[in-house]
């Protein structure tokens, strides 16, 4: 006999909206997954990347801002898809209403989860590629290397070492030495 399986609960954005602001939660096709808290090694990166990225944008002017978690991106509204990426750049501030991005950032960064790497390498590259991702790196403190999946043209798929200076493929002139951003913590 087949073992009948539970559908999840489909939630509404209204429902989203409500929920309690602690609760770490990012909405796939109307589904509920919780977030882990991340760690201080993952919050080091973290700030180290919004640092370099905020000051070169500043530096450089236009349009584009920079935004670390927390900040939803919605993008899907049927089903409701809603993300909060680790690190995430903005061009297009018609996106922006003030609470959320709503559609595609350009760039995203997401820091591994030791306890569930398959989240951004698998769930969160499908997702973000499909929506409309200029550009997704998935930074893996564990394994120290950096993915960059670029998606415009011929679609980029390069692992590079955190000794590595890495190009932004969206921007003419940003690059990111790794070893700048994680050497502090690997002394």
């Amino acid at each position: 006999m087949a073992v009948l399986q539970t559908q999840p609960e489909i939630i509404t954005l209204e429902q989203y909206e409500a929920l309690p602001e602690e609760y770490r939660v990012e909405i796939f096709d109307g589904a509920i997954y919780d977030m882990a808290s991340p760690s201080q090694e993952h919050q080091t990166i973290l700030t180290e990347l919004l640092v370099f990225i905020r000051t070169y944008l500043k530096k450089n002017g236009g349009n584009c801002q920079v935004f670390p978690a927390p900040f939803d991106v919605k993008l899907s509204d049927k089903p409701l898809t809603i993300v909060q990426p680790d690190l995430m750049v903005v061009c297009d501030t018609n996106k922006l209403d003030g609470k959320r991005c709503n559609g595609a950032p350009d760039f995203i960064i997401e820091i591994v989860s030791p306890g569930n790497p398959a989240d951004d390498y698998i769930r969160k590259l499908y997702y973000y590629k499909n929506a409309g991702v200029r550009e997704y790196w998935i930074v893996d403190s564990r394994r120290k290397i950096v993915t960059v999946n670029y998606f415009e043209g011929s679609i980029l798929n390069v692992q590079y070492s955190f000794d590595s200076t890495i190009k932004v493929n969206i921007s003419e002139d940003l690059y990111i030495d790794f070893s700048d951003i994680t050497g502090f913590w690997r002394q």
